[in-house]
């Protein structure tokens, strides 16, 4: 775990900054990754919070460069992961947090900018997902379903991070 965490301090200091890092916030993963004290709560804030952004982020880049792939497939699988942790938050019987992830977005200046910015995302929810997977919390046996929503968004972000990466290799 620490050595995934030293990668992405390592990468973050090279890539262009995310959203969230652009508008001085601290929002999903990057939230989490500040975060000491997590709670099986504020898990499942982050990870809608950054599941809101990237869905924001990559339809306003589609907005701007229009609609093509992988931006067009990604969108459609982060609404499948906003729809799962929905139905975890339901489980929980937690409140939905609001979308106010608008407020997050910046939208990179050119294509080649938008698969880094891909790029880094994935990086930022792999982490993020990696930690909860380890955490105490979800290894305990009552929380065996959310440890399991976990690892899929988790996988999920592995495949969309090979995407952009191809993409930035065009």
């Amino acid at each position: 775990m620490r050595k995934l965490i030293t990668l992405f301090m390592i990468l973050s200091v090279f890539a262009l900054p995310s959203a969230a890092e652009t508008s001085g916030a601290t929002w999903g993963a990057r939230a989490a990754a500040i975060d000491a004290e997590l709670t099986v709560a504020d898990m499942l804030r982050y990870a809608i919070e950054d599941e809101y952004l990237a869905r924001a982020e990559y339809a306003a880049i589609q907005n701007k460069f229009g609609a093509q792939r992988p931006f067009s497939n990604i969108i459609k699988s982060e609404e499948s992961h906003i729809g799962w942790l929905k139905d975890a938050y339901a489980k929980a019987a937690l409140s939905l947090p609001k979308d106010e992830a608008a407020v997050f977005i910046v939208v990179p200046a050119t294509l080649r900018d938008a698969f880094q910015a891909g790029v880094n995302a994935e990086i930022e929810n792999i982490a993020m997902y990696e930690s909860f997977i380890v955490s105490p919390l979800t290894n305990r046996s009552e929380n065996a379903s959310l440890k399991a929503l976990f690892i899929r968004l988790r996988d999920a972000s592995k495949n969309h991070l090979a995407s952009f990466r191809n993409g930035l290799s065009r």
